[in-house]
């Protein structure tokens, strides 16, 4: 009898537990509110991002225990720039001698360009729209549109008319209440609600204003030769934008359908998708020399994301996994450089995913130094690397 007992109540036990395991995972809540979308197939690499090498064996400049050398430019006094984790904006000579902290936002910049007076005009994931002087003085530009925060900062380039134009990710998720930038873009992605956008300021009458929303994580901005289109990543639909510069609150959603839409219904959108169905999740966009705008992949596609596009259940219950359990795919290095009007023109690999999060490439003279989330260096190749084999 006694025996009979202790295995009921075990029994009781194990049934409880798997009970309040099976609850734990349907209804715990979780930050996100999951949209369903379609995810395209996945091209794979094959054609112009056939599989190859040519990103692998980097030369490393080592700096100094900082992580994650974000974005990178050579500034008009010939020294090389670079944001880390620390919140740090390091200063050096190209061949990465001569290091030093040039200033310190207090945040994470992720990007960042030079206006026509010389200051650093930097995307800063908590603090927003900055700018930093030669003296290293920061000043907040823009942290609001309206009453609006600007949540994730993350882009910028500044146009030849002195406006500047900024990627905001999410007004969701801000890295500062979610752990970060990349567990803040995790949450993004996942949930699909296509908050991202792409804002003007304008330092002449210091207002800030909505250029196009509804982008599914917008990672990076670059203009045109001309100056009269924006590039836009879309991370999370794999994809980069062509948007006009005077378009205004302009709803990419609809845009995307208005470009469905049978040729000759719908006049020409502001907005149209350039690069579409990409192997990678895109990061970053760089102006680089001969026409090339680099873009990077911080992650490949992974076919438990795409398979749950339709399943917004099954990504709420993803999260309540541990996060080693979390389908983040694996490190795949990669970078691609295109031109204005979509064609790609390079395409550069490491399969091992080495140098981590290959967010883009920063182009000079004689090099090509690759960005990365969270790498522990700063890694380079020759610019021979180029030439066709």
């Amino acid at each position: 009898m006694a025996k009979r007992t202790l295995a009921k109540t075990l029994g009781w036990g194990v049934g409880g537990i798997l009970l309040a395991g099976a609850a734990y995972l349907a209804w715990w809540p979780v930050p996100i509110r999951p949209v369903a979308w379609t995810a395209p197939a996945a091209p794979g690499y094959q054609g112009v991002h056939a599989p190859n090498q040519r990103l692998a064996g980097l030369q490393m400049i080592d700096l100094k225990g900082e992580v994650g050398p974000e974005h990178i430019a050579l500034g008009k006094d010939g020294k090389l720039y670079t944001t880390v984790l620390s919140g740090n904006i390091l200063r050096m000579n190209p061949d990465g001698s001569g290091q030093e902290v040039f200033a310190n936002t207090g945040g994470r910049v992720l990007g960042f360009d030079f206006d026509a007076a010389g200051n650093l005009i930097a995307a800063d994931a908590v603090k927003g729209l900055l700018s930093i002087a030669p003296d290293g003085k920061v000043t907040v530009l823009a942290d609001k549109v309206g009453n609006d925060p600007i949540r994730y900062a993350d882009g910028v380039v500044v146009a030849r008319s002195g406006k500047m134009y900024l990627s905001d990710a999410s007004t969701r998720f801000a890295p500062k209440d979610w752990g970060g930038t990349f567990e803040a873009s995790v949450l993004d992605i996942l949930e699909q609600a296509s908050t991202g956008r792409v804002l003007e300021y304008d330092p002449a009458t210091r207002a800030t204003r909505v250029v196009a929303r509804g982008i599914s994580f917008a990672n990076g901005v670059a203009l045109s030769q001309d100056g009269q289109s924006l590039f836009v990543n879309e991370t999370g639909k794999y994809r980069v934008w062509k948007i006009a510069v005077d378009a205004n609150d302009l709803d990419i959603s609809e845009a995307d359908a208005k470009v469905k839409a049978p040729a000759g219904s719908q006049p020409a959108p502001q907005a149209r998708v350039l690069l579409d169905n990409l192997p990678g999740y895109p990061d970053n966009l760089m102006r680089g020399m001969d026409g090339r705008i680099w873009l990077g992949f911080a992650k490949p596609r992974g076919a438990a994301i795409d398979n749950m596009a339709g399943k917004p259940w099954l990504r709420s219950l993803t999260l309540r996994l541990p996060r080693a359990l979390w389908p983040i795919p694996k490190p795949y290095g990669h970078v691609i450089a295109f031109t204005d009007d979509g064609k790609v023109v390079a395409d550069l690999q490491d399969p091992t995913g080495a140098y981590p999060e290959t967010t883009a490439i920063t182009e000079t003279a004689d090099r090509l130094y690759v960005q990365s989330l969270h790498a522990h260096g700063l890694g380079w190749l020759p610019k021979d690397v180029l030439q066709p084999k």
